[in-house]
């Protein structure tokens, strides 16, 4: 048995060192009980913008954590914000021009680091109470969509609202918001329950990143905001350098779920 067949007991330091050593992988499932998160950094001429756009759409950019302009780590990410993440996308002027696992000869000293909550962080909540996250079962990533939902814009940013989708029964979709709903500070209550054509989704087997997924007879896609919204806003907005996550592929905190939940 190796170290990553039970990817869900290691500790954030240890899943980073793996990471910073090459290990590409998706992250759903990974460390149990430890938050995962969204990064974003951008140079600071651009990081009020883009705390103004978090704020006017918290329930896309849950904001966890804010670095210092060039620093590489926090309290709340005691790794390297470089190098301990499974793959990193680069963005010039709105257009992804690599994605690679490091990124330290791109990391200005001017960048501010963001980190926004993860769906990922309630999955295990969502499986205690029996409610099935299909991703895990297919061991492939969340599937994530663009939708013509706009968010609101904020200086020099703008940009359609990103979401996630599990599908379950019709019965299972109470329990899911029950228990997601606890947790606000990565991403809380789904959005939109049911019809996809109602956020401008034609087709769920080709999201726009990640993986699709099986969608059973019977069962309902449900939507979450996802921590790729700010992504797509670079995209839309085209700032000259923007530096994030892989979908899926995230930070792994030193924050624990516990931390989130609310009463």
């Amino acid at each position: 048995m190796t170290e990553t067949d039970r990817p869900d007991t290691l500790a954030p330091a240890e899943a980073r060192e793996l990471f910073r050593g090459g290990l590409r992988v998706p992250t759903s499932g990974w460390c149990a009980g430890w938050t995962q998160a969204n990064l974003l950094a951008v140079p600071r001429d651009l990081a009020y913008d883009f705390l103004l756009f978090a704020q006017r759409n918290p329930a896309a950019c849950p904001v966890l954590d804010v670095t210092e302009p060039g620093a590489v780590s926090s309290p709340r990410f005691a790794g390297d914000l470089r190098t301990d993440l499974p793959a990193y996308r680069v963005y010039e002027h709105g257009e992804l021009v690599e994605e690679v696992d490091d990124v330290t000869a791109r990391w200005r000293d001017d960048m501010v680091a963001f980190l926004i909550g993860c769906s990922f962080t309630f999955e295990d909540a969502l499986l205690a109470a029996g409610v099935p996250v299909r991703h895990i079962e297919q061991g492939s990533n969340v599937p994530m969509y663009r939708t013509d939902v706009a968010c609101r814009p904020a200086g020099s940013l703008s940009g359609p609202l990103v979401v996630s989708m599990r599908p379950m029964a019709a019965s299972q979709v109470a329990t899911a918001v029950r228990v997601t709903s606890r947790y606000p500070a990565v991403h809380g209550a789904p959005v939109h329950i049911g019809s996809p054509a109602e956020l401008g989704i034609t087709d769920l087997d080709h999201p726009d990143f990640g993986d699709p997924v099986e969608v059973r007879p019977g069962e309902v896609p449900v939507f979450w905001a996802c921590g790729v919204t700010p992504q797509a806003a670079v995209m839309q907005s085209r700032p000259a350098l923007a530096i994030g996550h892989a979908p899926g592929h995230m930070a792994i905190t030193d924050i624990r779920e516990s931390e989130h939940v609310v009463p």
